[in-house]
């Protein structure tokens, strides 16, 4: 009855919260959303064997290890935010926004590549999206048409990647089907290691494989996370190596092209060689529509980030407001507006930049990781990776030599730009807290799950619980969200 009344005072809709199959295709596309990129792979490492064996090696010592960490940390802090909540709970909040300012700052970037590929494959049939004059308000108006479907509801958003990935990898199912009596297997073994150009390799294959914690930031809207995470990160793992791995078996096995041949968007040549002109359209299609998906799988994760930073007093309050569709309006339009004026960056800059600042991030995750175990041994894990303090130190190893490796190979210019991002975010934070010891801004929202308020006082930020005649949490209130929200509790009091 209360929370009805809740709902009835503040006007936001109890929309459904996601389910296994929406958050599949969510994190599906936060990772992947097809094929489409992977090419480059194949020409970066001098023909088909190095690309094959990538895909194959990588999930293990890469996305596996990352998969296992998201899971057991966002059944243990089921709450909006994800890694930033992680991070104020290991090493406090200082550390916690800077991982949030990197990470939805990368974000914001990879987003504003969708609009520009959408239109970059529409530009092959369509000429007129060549010149300006339609391109940018084309751009524009996709843009707020995307945004606007964010605005609508999570599980729109949910439900509308499950149909686009569907879509989009039906083109490649068939492809594959057609190519069987074509393909010869020796072809897959081919290899010119004086054509391998190895930064652009490790490059490709990292962006084409990361992202597995972006979904942790809307933990909050998940049904059951204990049990629904574990499970989504599964099926989105083996959807994810499944879609690189099969049409590229089909294509090289199909095919004698020239491993240069292999570069963004030859996967609609490989389709008309293959199955004739209509393949081609229909792969074409499916590249399309696939950006629209990793459009809103990106941008509701970021937003969702922003309102979880802000939920923990560490934005002001008006990051937090929602909408009468439960989404956070101003975080959305804030995400949007970065996306726009940030859609001018070239593909191999913004790729190169994001891994780099990515790379960081995931090395500060797999640290919280370490010493949360550490330091809450007894921290109520719904879900656990079965390894103890030593397991898990090895675990996190090889993906940790592999960040240092990606970051090693990045170019002066990225280490400069990143340099520059990372400097904005340690002014950025005690302008934060001068704001609010100025109240510039009002900060501290009520949770309507919780009932508290998220406080930033002097030059710390503290997650403060309310009750009327108690310190007990409320009744309805899980022992996992309890136990997590202590935690926070003491490190966001952390000088």
């Amino acid at each position: 009855m209360g929370e009805e009344g809740d709902v009835e005072d503040t006007g936001v809709k109890r929309n459904p919260k996601l389910t296994v199959l929406p958050l599949i295709a969510l994190i599906f596309y936060e990772v992947s959303g097809g094929p489409f990129g992977v090419e480059d792979s194949v020409s970066a490492g001098g023909g088909p064997l190095l690309s094959l064996l990538g895909f194959l090696i990588f999930p293990l010592i890469w996305s596996i290890p990352e998969a296992l960490v998201t899971a057991e940390l966002a059944t243990s802090f089921p709450e909006n935010g994800g890694y930033v909540v992680w991070i104020s709970a290991a090493f406090g909040p200082f550390w916690g926004f800077q991982e949030g300012f990197w990470k939805w700052f990368s974000g914001v970037m990879d987003n504003a590549l969708y609009p520009v590929l959408f239109l970059d494959y529409l530009k092959h049939s369509f000429p007129i999206f060549n010149g300006l004059a339609a391109r940018i308000p084309a751009l524009l108006g996709l843009t707020f048409s995307l945004t606007y479907l964010n605005y609508r509801g999570l599980h729109i958003v949910g439900f509308a990647a499950v149909s686009l990935a569907v879509f989009s990898l039906c083109p490649f199912i068939v492809m594959s089907i057609l190519s069987i009596p074509k393909i010869r297997p020796v072809q897959w073994s081919v290899v010119d290691f004086k054509k391998v150009n190895w930064r652009g390799y490790f490059n490709s294959m990292f962006w084409n494989l990361n992202y597995w914690d972006k979904a942790s930031t809307l933990a909050g809207e998940v049904e059951d996370p204990s049990k629904t995470f574990p499970k989504a990160l599964l099926g989105a793992v083996v959807l994810v190596v499944s879609s690189y791995i099969i049409p590229l078996l089909a294509g090289t096995g199909a095919l004698r092209s020239a491993s240069s041949e292999w570069s963004d968007g030859y996967f609609a040549e490989v389709g008309m060689l293959i199955g004739g002109v209509w393949l081609k359209w229909w792969i074409q299609a499916a590249s399309a529509m696939s950006n629209l998906g990793l459009f809103e799988a990106e941008m509701s994760s970021d937003a969702f980030q922003l309102l979880g930073m802000s939920e923990i007093g560490m934005l002001p309050a008006i990051f937090a407001s929602r909408s009468k569709y439960g989404t956070p309006t101003i975080s959305i339009l804030c995400s949007a507006t970065g996306v726009i004026f940030l859609s001018w960056m070239s593909f191999q800059e913004i790729v190169e930049f994001l891994n780099f600042l990515y790379s960081i991030g995931m090395l500060l995750e797999f640290a919280a990781f370490i010493k949360l175990r550490i330091k809450k041994p007894d921290l109520h894990r719904p879900y656990k990776v079965p390894l103890q303090t030593f397991g898990v130190i090895m675990l996190c190893l090889p993906p940790s030599l592999l960040l240092v490796l990606v970051m090693c190979l990045a170019s002066i210019k990225t280490f400069l730009v990143s340099g520059v991002v990372m400097l904005l975010g340690f002014l950025l934070y005690p302008t934060v807290v001068h704001a609010k010891d100025k109240k510039w801004a009002r900060f501290g929202i009520e949770r309507p799950a919780v009932s508290s308020d998220n406080i930033l006082a002097g030059h710390s930020i503290m997650l403060h619980q309310e009750a009327e005649d108690s310190l007990i949490p409320n009744s309805s209130y899980s022992k996992a969200e309890q136990e997590s929200e202590l935690l926070l509790e003491e490190a966001l009091k952390m000088k």
